[in-house]
């Protein structure tokens, strides 16, 4: 989906299509909610087309789309604490839109199959702030400033939200499922090898 503004803005060619899939899973990351998830992302593709101009030419589109979607989203929730919320019909929906892995063997696509459901049912065991900031970092590879200014906070606080995430990820998914970063001991190893 390619969108050209009129002559004269710093964005001409400006390709929506190429974050559709990272909006579509920080959506859901935050919602927990395929419906709510494509309606967010609509929505934030609409007010980006409306307002791309405001965009600075040195600006991060990524990080820009992301900050939108977010403020959608809190805004959304502002209004359904003061609203109340309506009963969903379709609560999952979200198999369908999976795509297929064609692996070789049918017992790795399975094992991988498992564990990436496991994984993805731990995330969302997590609260709010520490799915966001695994999202952004693990999935859609955002950098600490970019994570930082994303959530208007210290990039102190997004290591420290992010270390407590991992370890709690760790805990949910029974203590070595996941490897820390960049090949580190986990800091338990670490600590017994001193001793």
């Amino acid at each position: 989906m390619r969108f050209w503004p009129s002559e004269g803005r710093p964005h001409a060619g400006f390709d929506f299509g190429e974050y559709l899939d990272g909006l579509y899973g920080y959506a859901m990351v935050l919602s927990r909610n395929a419906s709510q998830a494509e309606d967010l992302v609509q929505e934030t593709c609409l007010r980006a087309l409306r307002s791309v101009s405001h965009l600075r030419a040195d600006g991060s589109r990524k990080s820009w789309l992301f900050t939108i979607l977010r403020n959608i989203w809190l805004n959304q929730l502002r209004h359904q604490r003061t609203v109340g919320e309506m009963a969903e019909l379709d609560v999952d929906g979200s198999e369908a839109n999976e795509p297929v892995d064609r692996a070789p063997d049918p017992h790795r696509d399975y094992v991988s199959k498992l564990e990436r459901e496991q994984v993805r049912n731990a995330i969302r065991e997590l609260p709010v702030e520490f799915r966001e900031v695994i999202m952004l970092r693990e999935y859609e590879e955002l950098s600490y400033h970019e994570i930082a200014a994303l959530l208007d906070c210290p990039v102190g606080t997004v290591m420290s939200r992010l270390s407590r995430a991992r370890s709690r990820l760790r805990d949910l998914l029974g203590g070595g499922s996941l490897s820390p970063p960049s090949g580190r001991k986990p800091v338990e190893e670490a600590n017994e090898s001193t001793a």
